[in-house]
């Protein structure tokens, strides 16, 4: 079997199923199970598979077609020109979140001091270190395995931060930073159930924003202000629809919000900060 026609019926298989994108997706799979840049395989279509390629193949194929996700199946995901690994239990970075980095990055400045709550993969805070090594970048995490995961990742980038785990500002009593970003959980719980089958392969804790989806912007623009320096900076994504119930929990310590759009033009990044700063 050539890999055109391996292509061809792993895309047809997996479009069957109802995978978004399965054409590119099995290009994807096939870059992996080949280790050639999936540009070059497609133009080398008349390369005749190994019948163990054609098996692994078929088999990463059938995973995807159950909607694992394809981050998942292969085991890294793109954020920021960086690769990141990923795995179940974590969250997989999103380009929708690159919006939140880009506004974070352009606030850099040598000393400053960087919080990434609800750090996940670390893909937030060790793309800022990346970019301003002279930053001093802290991330936290609830979750066992995003804390693991961040470590894992700080290491194969050779970023300098330090990971602590812990419920929001629970691990940073005494820290106060210059800024502070997150990507916290946002989705309402009852819309859950509605999610893309491969969302919901994605860990619920790194999902489930509560009953009206602002239980943790709440939490943690409560809490930013006993850990932000004076003229610090609160990045926080948010979902869809929610740039005003976000914008309406900013008190009077804080500046007025501005709310920055993503590639789509979609409100995705509220951007505020304390007035009074640490108290």
């Amino acid at each position: 079997m050539t890999a055109r026609e391996a292509l061809q019926e792993a895309a047809a298989r997996l479009q069957a199923a109802g995978v978004p994108d399965a054409r590119l997706d099995a290009q994807w799979l096939l870059a992996e199970v080949t280790g050639l840049p999936r540009l070059t395989l497609l133009a080398q279509g008349e390369m005749v598979l190994s019948e163990e390629a054609r098996a692994r193949f078929f088999s990463l194929a059938a995973l995807r077609g159950q909607r694992e996700p394809l981050q998942y199946i292969i085991g890294r995901a793109p954020f920021m020109g960086h690769e990141f690994l990923v795995r179940k239990g974590v969250l997989i970075p999103r380009a929708d979140t690159e919006t939140l980095c880009a506004r974070a990055a352009a606030l850099l400045r040598p000393g400053i001091r960087v919080l990434d709550l609800c750090c996940g993969t670390g893909c937030l805070g060790i793309s800022l270190k990346l970019a301003c090594p002279n930053a001093e970048v802290w991330l936290s995490d609830l979750s066992d395995e995003a804390v693991s995961l961040a470590e894992e990742n700080a290491s194969l980038h050779q970023a300098q931060v330090l990971v602590l785990q812990g419920d929001l500002f629970q691990p940073l009593k005494g820290e106060s930073f210059d800024l502070i970003l997150s990507n916290p959980p946002y989705i309402p719980s009852p819309d859950l159930p509605g999610l893309q089958p491969e969302v919901l392969r994605e860990p619920a804790l790194a999902l489930d924003g509560g009953p009206d989806g602002l239980t943790f912007y709440r939490r943690i623009i409560g809490g930013a202000r006993d850990h932000l320096n004076p003229g610090g900076t609160l990045l926080l994504e948010i979902g869809d629809g929610e740039a005003e119930a976000v914008s309406a929990l900013i008190g009077a310590d804080y500046r007025d919000p501005s709310v920055f759009p993503d590639l789509a033009g979609r409100p995705r990044v509220l951007e505020t900060g304390i007035i009074s700063g640490v108290h």
